[in-house]
Parts: structure tokens; C-alpha cells; sequence
């Protein structure tokens, strides 16, 4: 019988590790409290440790090798750091609500539990095969209503909450309620809070809520029957399923006032161990601007907007205004017939200003934000037939509206410069407005661009003093700094605006047209106004339906019909309420995909706690030092999901439900597997497996030429391996190896299946190594390691620690694999060298360390086995003796390391103290170093 180590045995010894480990309860993280304690004792004077990986959203293709980079990375680290004595959680669970089950359902006839189920299954077998170390017991899915129960009860917090804004925390409603009661707040419009009805005190305090329905611009998709998020939308303006028309229109939604929480989700970027690159574009998302607010009204017509500026100072340069197309001031500013001296390019073929804003606002309804905002896309507008008055220049400037602002940012109106901005260059030229410059360009500036300042009309942004003919606020001489300061006191001054910090960042559009996603917790009364569920109604549960179909519209004009309507018997409800049994309408949208994710790594600590979303005791146990110790996931995640999950974490926080004001202390954005893809004359992608290289360097499929293309592994591009053909082929370690051999783990790598040999012949020699493949027996002797080998050893041991520590796997086993290779010319196998080998490839080849360490002699999983550490003085290179010669002739010597260097040779002999009486008065024209034979000092 052979006991070679090929893919049988790997995969026989695989299965039978796995099956152990699920039977031991091997990675169970035990909690201090509560149902997960049992065993908690076991995991005294460990210091906990909480490893997290970005939950999959579970697709019915299963997993491709691309997949599991991640997982892999996390679960090396978490092994390392629990043979480091530290309490190791680690476990997974499943991101399972949104469209595209709910689409699938529809296409299929399925309902989406079913297949939510069956992919869940399957990515669960395919993970176990992984041999990753996750405590099942904690495993969860945003779909069981065991778990959206409590995804309803933050939201219920959100909408029992407010933002201070005297200390940007989120505070009860009810501390509001009082304030306005006891007259410590003002009422909006002056009013005394005692003499309003019931109705119109809730409106005032809906408005201020952290959750509440709002008018608000979505993008509509009638063929879908839902709302789709931006990032659903194709820059085409079409949804990114299906290739359907989507529209902007009001719509009325559920909102999260996250715009409250921007500066807090900046200035905390600073308690967070993440990627630079990432805190930057998470900053950048958020968008913080400080300038002014500047109020524009229109002359004798009691109306006016305000714009935001950073550039306050340039409000000289302002010819003319704009407002985005649905601004809700529109049509209060469009007068009914044309002013006399509206040049006909403005007017077009319109007969009045009504007309025109009405044909633009239909024109630019069919756009998404990017076409809106491309660079390549003209600038177009409609004029509006009304004026604003210019607060410097004190005369009367157009009003336009025009696609390129949106009321998603700013306050969806600007003041245009077009001397200092491209955009509004752009557009003055081609309406034929004023350009007047406020900045003098440096002289160097203008002679670059050889332009002559009298008639300088170009768009600029440089520091230069501003012009001496500058009306309004007194500018001469000021740098621009200096220039907005007092541009922004002389506008408080004459309360023409005010200095403020504008975000980027707007609030989030919580409602979704859909049957599979989260039920709100909220009805309505009679009066149209949202009631929250106490706690104790929740789960508020989807109904059981067989159709998911939103009903589709034929186009925008429709009126949207949640597929939740057709539960006629669900969507209204009679309950007590506190004022006797009455009939109430429930929220028939359903919250977004995002909201199960924004929390889930609070629920995998505490996941079958009935009675709370997780115990405070057990939550500080695992988040209070930095909350996550190490979070790992894709780039693409990197704003909205962690801000929204960052927001919501501080609400928890304010309101005193978790211990740390962030969710995840360290985060590591792991690469991608990339992979040949192939695109047939269509531009369709072709399954790569099938794809037969021709000569030349051409490609065919099916007799068909086809061009290959670079990218990432994915089931769009049909270039995904199966993981189960690898397991086949090599077994789980080898794949598991490979993907951190390829490059590090931050970086993309490309996948190339013969590079899998390679790494499987190292399990094979380090097999060899311990095992004799004729017997069965252990190699290994009781003799001690002669001095090379201790040597490199434990110079192996303090590398792979440092690698393992910065998750630098690809040169730990680079640095395994010398020492195998070395361990293979050896006569006997050391124990001491062969244990300490298998204890550290654990965290990287799990399985066959197990199987080695137990044909060692051990009864125990090495899971929990201390992992090696270096001895410096055995580590250390033996000195050598030189001599340091002065021209031919030797004068001392000098001690330094075996394999020292020229460089490292030259700065011991620089150092020592022999050096200078030898070399006084003397002129040294080079040195000559033969590492580990001489150093000669040439002089003359």
C-alpha cells in the first residue's frame, strides 16, 4: 500500500479533519455569558480576538477560486493568532435579501426562501471543503426572521432618535419632545409647542427624526416596478438588470439622516487602522467643503434660493444662476411669459418660459446622475424667464436651469463663475453669457498661456492678488484665503449669508419596491402619519405570497404598486396602539439589501440571544478595546457599506447599545484572482474552459475566432474555476496555498492553473520529509539539529512570524519552502525540526498538518498548539575574522558576521575603534572588501 501524499489521500485526509473538527467543536469561540458559554472556562487568560470577513451575497453559481482570497487570508491569521494564545472568534453568514433572488423568483417561479436556501447550502459545503475555522454555531442569514427581527428594532431606534446638533449625537425623540415642550427649544415658526394639535406636533417631530419619509428624487425603473440605488443603474441610464429605461422622478421614501453624522464619520477615520487610500475615499465621498451659504433673491417677487461656495470671494465673477431642473423653487421663479429682453437663443422654439422648463425638465427626467455630470457631455439649459440680483455687483443676473446641477448636492442651485470654473465656461459659451474675471493669473501664468491681461477670459483658479476694480467687500491685496474670510464677514454682516461646512454626502434612500427584503416596522393612521411597532410586535414577518411581480408600468407617468400590495390581508392590521383597537395601513416598501449588512458582525456575537441583539456583556467581551480586530473584504466596499454600517454602529453607540464609537479597528482590503477571459464577435463573453489556443497566438471557440481579454474572475465573464476541481485534483491545501503564494494579498494576482503543480510538490516534500511513503512510519529522530540547521530554522520561525503577523503569506511560504527543501538533504529528521515545520505551515495547509501532528505523536489538534518562537541567539550568523589591510600590509582585524556584506563590512569597519589611529594623515582613495576574506584600504 502506497502512502504517498496525492490527491486521494489529501482529500481522505481532508474530509476525515473536517469531520473531526465539526465533531470537537474545535474553532467554537465560547462567549463569557449566556447560550454560546459552555467550554468558556477553557479560554482563561486569553485576550480575545475577533477576525471578520465581508459576508457573500450567496449566488446559485457557487463559488469560484476567486472567491475564497479572503477567507483563506482570514482564516490563516485566525489560526495563527489562536496558536498565539489568543481567543479567536471567526465565523461566516450570508448577505441573502435583494432583487436578484427576488428576480430569479420571478423568472423562474421559485419563491426566493427556496432558492436563498439551496444557495446557502451550497456555499456552505463549499466553504467546509475549504477547511476554514469558523464556529458554525454562530452562523447567520439576513433572511431568517430570527435575525431581521432585530434588524427592524434598529431601525425602530433610528426612527425613535434624533441628532443633536449642539453635540452631533444621536439622542431619544423623547429628549426633543421635551425640549420643545419646556421651551428650551424654539418651535419652527415661532409658535408656542402648547397651543399645537397632536398632528402638527408629530410632523415637527418627524422632522427631525434619523428615519423619515420624504419626497425624494429616486431612480425609477417601470419595467422593474422598483426604485434602483445608483450603483444599480448603468451609466447608459438603463438598470443594470435587465438593460431597462430608468427615470428620475419625486417619489415618497424612507430616509436615514446619515448627513448629520459627516463630520463625525471623518473626524473618526482617525481612531481606525484602515488603508489610507480608503479613509481618503471614504473622505472624498463625504465631501466636507467649508465656504458660504449665499442667498439670491429675486428683485420685487418676494422668492429666493441659496447656493453653497468655497469660492464666497468670487462672487464678483457671477453672471448668471442656475438651479437643477427638479429644484422645488422651479416653478415658483419661471414667470408666465417671457421678459421683453430675452435674446431668442435663450427662448429657442418655446413659446413661454413654462414651456421651455417643462421640455427640459422631460429631456433630463431620462438621465442618470453620471450621464448628467460626464465630462463628455455638452452643457445644455433652459433659461427660466427670471432673475436673481448679484449682492456685489448689485444688478440682476439669469436664472437657468441646466442638467449638470444636481439637487443631490450642494442645495441644488449654484452662483456661476464662469471666468474660475469649466463647467460654467463651458456653458456660458454656449448661451453666449458674460465671463468676468475676479483673479489677476500671476504674471508667469499669463506669459505661459501668452495672454494678454486686459482681455484675459479663461477659466483659472491660481492664488494671485485680486483685482483692483472689485466691488462689495474690500478685497485689494488679500490672499485668497484671506479674501474668503472677508467676503464671508461681509455677508453676515449685511445678512446676505453665512459661513458653513457643506458635505457631499447625502442621506440615504432607505425604500425599495420589493417582495424579498426586510418589512419596515411602521404603519400609517388614518391621517397618512408613520407609527412605529413596539418591540414586542416584532418580527413584523413577510407574508407567505406566490407572485413577487411589482406591478410594471408602461412608462414614468405610473404609479408605482409594491408587490407587498397584493398581500391584501397583510397590508392592513388591526391593533391597540393605545388608543383602542383601530385599522391601520402598513409600509408596503421594504427596506434595502443594505440594512441587514450594516449590523451583522454585532449579531455573530451574540446570534440566538432572544431577548436582545446581543447581550452588553458579551458585546464589550468582544468589541470594547477597537471593536473587529481585523476586517477583511473587497475595495468595492469601501464607502458605502462602511459608512453606512459606520453610521449606524454610532447611533447604537450614542444611544448606549455598544461600547466603541467604531465597529471595525483594523481593515484589510484583500486583491482579486484575475483571469483570461474571451468575448466572441458579438463582444459576448464564451465559457474560457472551452476556448482552444490557436496558433500565432489566436484564440478560438467553437471554430469561432474570439479576443481574449483581462479582467476579474467572475460568473458575467464565464472565466470561473470551480474550487471543486482543484479539490479533485490537488486537494483543499494545495488550492488554499496557492492562492497566498500568488502575490500578496492585498494585490491582484492572475490565475494560472499550472502553477498548482508547484505548490502541491511542497506538501509532497514536506510528506516526505516526516512520512515514509512505503511504510507509513514517521522519518523523524531524537537527534539534535546540527548548528546550520538550527540556525536556519529559527531564522525561518522569526520571518514567517513577521509575515504571518502583516499577513505577508506569499514570502512566509517562500520561506517554508527553503526550509523544507533544506530538511530534505538531511540524513535523519530532527523532531524538533519537523514539529516546528508542521506548526507553522498549520495556518496556511491546515489539514495535512493535523495529519502530520498526529502521526507525530499527539492526541490533540495542533489548532490550539503554541506556535514556534525564535531564539535570537541561535538565529544569529557565526562572526568570522578578517583582516583589515593599509595598503597590502595588515594593521588589525576585524570580527563580523558569516555572509556579512561589502555594505554591512564597510560600516563595522567604519565603527571600530582601530580605525582612525591607523588611517590619521593618511588619504583614503578606496576600499576593497572581499566579504569573509579581506578589507584593504588604498591610500595615496
Amino acid at each position: 500500500m502506497s502512502h504517498r501524499y496525492d490527491a486521494h489521500l489529501a482529500n481522505e485526509i481532508e474530509l476525515r479533519w473536517q469531520e473531526r473538527w465539526n465533531a470537537e467543536g474545535t474553532f467554537d469561540s465560547p462567549n463569557p455569558a449566556g447560550p454560546l458559554s459552555e467550554g468558556f472556562e477553557r479560554m482563561a487568560g486569553r485576550r480575545p480576538f475577533y477576525v471578520l470577513d465581508m459576508f457573500p451575497y450567496p449566488s446559485g453559481a457557487g463559488l469560484h477560486v476567486g472567491h475564497p482570497l479572503g477567507y483563506i487570508g482570514t482564516d490563516a491569521f485566525a489560526r495563527y493568532r489562536r496558536m498565539n494564545g489568543d481567543h479567536v472568534m471567526h465565523t461566516f453568514g450570508y448577505d441573502a435579501f435583494g432583487l436578484p433572488a427576488e428576480q430569479y423568483a420571478i423568472d423562474t417561479g421559485r419563491h426566493p426562501r427556496e432558492t436563498t436556501t439551496a444557495n446557502i447550502a451550497t456555499y456552505r459545503r463549499q466553504l467546509r471543503r475549504l477547511g476554514l475555522g469558523h464556529d458554525a454555531r454562530r452562523e447567520i442569514s439576513t433572511t431568517d426572521p430570527g435575525y431581521y427581527r432585530w434588524t427592524q428594532w434598529i431601525f425602530l431606534r433610528l426612527f425613535g432618535s434624533w441628532a443633536d446638533e449642539r453635540t452631533g449625537r444621536a439622542r431619544p425623540i423623547e429628549a426633543l419632545i421635551e425640549e420643545f415642550a419646556s421651551g428650551a427649544r424654539t418651535v419652527p415658526g415661532g409658535r408656542d409647542w402648547a397651543d399645537l394639535d397632536e398632528r402638527i406636533r408629530r410632523r415637527v417631530i418627524d422632522g427631525h427624526r434619523l428615519a423619515y419619509v420624504s419626497e425624494e428624487l429616486v431612480n425609477w425603473c417601470p419595467a422593474l416596478g422598483t426604485v434602483l440605488a445608483n450603483e444599480e443603474v448603468t451609466a447608459e441610464g438603463r438598470s443594470d438588470l435587465g438593460d431597462h429605461p430608468v427615470y428620475r422622478r419625486p417619489m415618497r421614501q424612507w430616509m436615514l439622516r446619515i448627513s448629520d453624522f459627516a463630520q463625525r464619520l471623518i473626524d473618526d477615520l482617525d481612531l481606525v487602522d484602515w488603508p489610507e487610500p480608503l479613509k481618503r475615499m471614504q473622505r472624498n465621498w463625504i465631501g466636507a467643503a467649508d465656504g458660504a451659504f449665499i442667498r439670491l433673491s429675486a428683485p420685487g417677487r418676494g422668492i429666493a434660493f441659496e447656493v453653497f461656495t468655497t469660492r464666497p470671494d468670487t462672487l464678483y465673477g457671477a453672471t448668471y444662476a442656475v438651479l437643477a431642473p427638479e429644484h422645488p423653487l422651479v416653478d415658483r421663479f419661471v414667470p408666465d411669459q417671457w421678459p421683453g429682453s430675452t435674446p431668442q437663443a435663450w427662448r429657442g422654439s418655446h413659446a413661454t418660459p413654462r414651456d421651455a422648463v417643462a421640455a427640459y425638465r422631460a429631456r433630463t427626467e431620462r438621465l442618470s446622475d453620471r450621464q448628467r455630470t460626464t465630462e463628455t457631455t455638452g452643457k445644455t439649459g433652459a433659461f427660466t424667464g427670471a432673475y436673481v440680483m448679484n449682492p456685489v455687483t448689485a444688478s440682476p443676473i439669469p436664472v437657468f436651469v441646466a442638467d449638470y446641477v444636481l439637487m443631490g448636492y450642494g442645495t441644488g442651485a449654484i452662483m456661476a463663475v464662469p471666468a474660475h470654473d469649466q463647467r460654467d465656461l463651458d456653458f456660458a459659451h454656449t448661451y453666449g453669457l458674460a465671463v468676468r474675471p475676479v483673479l489677476r493669473p500671476p504674471a508667469e501664468w499669463l506669459s505661459e498661456h501668452g495672454t494678454d491681461p486686459a482681455r484675459w477670459r479663461t477659466a483659472f483658479d491660481g492664488n494671485g492678488a485680486y483685482r483692483e476694480n472689485i466691488a462689495g467687500p474690500e478685497l485689494f491685496g488679500l490672499t485668497v484665503q484671506e479674501g474668503i474670510r472677508a467676503t464671508i464677514e461681509w455677508l453676515e454682516r449685511l445678512r446676505l449669508g453665512r459661513g458653513a461646512r457643506s458635505y457631499r454626502l447625502r442621506d440615504w434612500l432607505f425604500s425599495r419596491q420589493r417582495y424579498w427584503g426586510e418589512p419596515f416596522p411602521i404603519v400609517y393612521d388614518e391621517h397618512g402619519m408613520p407609527i412605529a411597532l413596539p418591540d414586542d410586535a416584532l418580527p413584523v414577518l413577510l407574508p407567505e405570497m406566490t407572485d413577487f411581480r411589482p406591478e410594471p408600468q408602461q412608462d414614468d407617468t405610473g404609479t408605482p404598486v409594491p408587490p407587498l400590495a397584493k398581500a391584501k390581508e397583510w397590508a392592513t392590521v388591526e391593533l391597540d396602539l393605545g388608543e383602542g383597537p383601530k385599522r391601520y395601513r402598513r409600509e408596503l416598501n421594504t427596506m434595502p439589501q443594505w440594512a441587514g449588512s450594516c449590523w451583522y458582525y454585532l449579531r455573530y456575537l451574540d446570534p440566538t440571544n432572544k431577548t436582545a441583539f446581543v447581550d452588553p456583556g458579551v458585546e464589550r467581551y468582544w468589541m470594547a478595546a477597537d471593536g473587529v480586530d481585523l476586517y477583511v473584504g473587497g475595495v468595492e466596499h469601501a464607502v458605502l457599506h462602511l459608512l453606512y454600517a459606520r453610521f449606524w454602529h454610532k447611533v447604537l453607540y450614542d444611544l448606549g447599545h455598544v461600547s466603541t464609537p467604531e465597529p471595525f479597528g483594523r481593515l484589510f482590503n484583500q486583491g482579486s484572482v484575475l483571469a483570461d477571459a474571451f468575448t466572441d464577435e458579438r463582444g459576448m463573453f464564451v465559457p474560457a474552459a472551452e476556448v482552444i489556443q490557436a496558433g500565432g497566438g489566436t484564440f478560438t471557440y467553437q471554430d469561432r475566432p474570439v479576443t481574449r481579454r483581462a479582467g476579474r474572475m467572475g460568473k458575467s465573464r464565464k472565466n470561473g474555476v470551480s474550487p471543486g476541481d482543484v479539490y479533485d485534483a490537488y486537494g483543499a491545501d494545495t488550492l488554499r496555498l496557492h492562492e497566498m503564494a500568488m502575490g500578496p494579498l492585498e494585490a491582484d494576482r492572475p490565475w494560472r492553473t499550472d502553477d498548482i503543480a508547484g505548490v502541491h510538490r511542497f506538501l509532497q516534500r514536506l510528506w516526505r520529509n516526516i512520512i515514509d511513503e512505503e511504510t507509513g512510519a514517521t522519518r523523524v529522530t531524537g537527534t539534535v539539529p546540527d548548528t546550520a540547521t538550527l540556525r536556519k530554522l529559527h531564522q525561518t520561525i522569526a520571518v514567517v512570524r513577521d509575515d504571518f503577523e502583516g499577513m505577508r503569506y506569499n514570502t512566509a511560504i517562500a520561506r517554508l519552502m527553503q526550509l523544507t527543501t533544506h530538511a530534505a538533504r538531511l540524513e535523519e529528521m530532527p523532531r524538533e525540526l519537523a514539529e516546528a515545520l508542521v506548526l507553522m505551515v498549520a495556518p496556511l495547509a491546515p489539514h495535512i498538518a493535523e495529519e502530520l501532528w498526529s502521526r507525530l505523536g499527539h492526541q490533540d489538534s495542533l489548532a490550539y498548539a503554541p506556535f514556534p518562537e525564535a531564539d535570537p541567539s541561535l538565529a544569529a550568523e557565526p562572526a568570522v575574522t578578517i583582516p583589515v589591510q593599509i595598503d597590502g600590509r595588515t594593521r588589525f582585524t576585524l570580527d563580523v558576521p558569516a555572509g556579512a556584506s561589502g555594505e554591512e563590512i564597510e560600516r563595522l569597519l567604519n565603527e571600530h575603534a582601530d580605525l582612525p589611529r591607523h588611517t590619521a594623515g593618511l588619504t583614503v582613495r578606496r576600499l576593497v572588501i572581499v566579504p569573509g576574506r579581506i578589507a584593504n584600504i588604498v591610500t595615496g
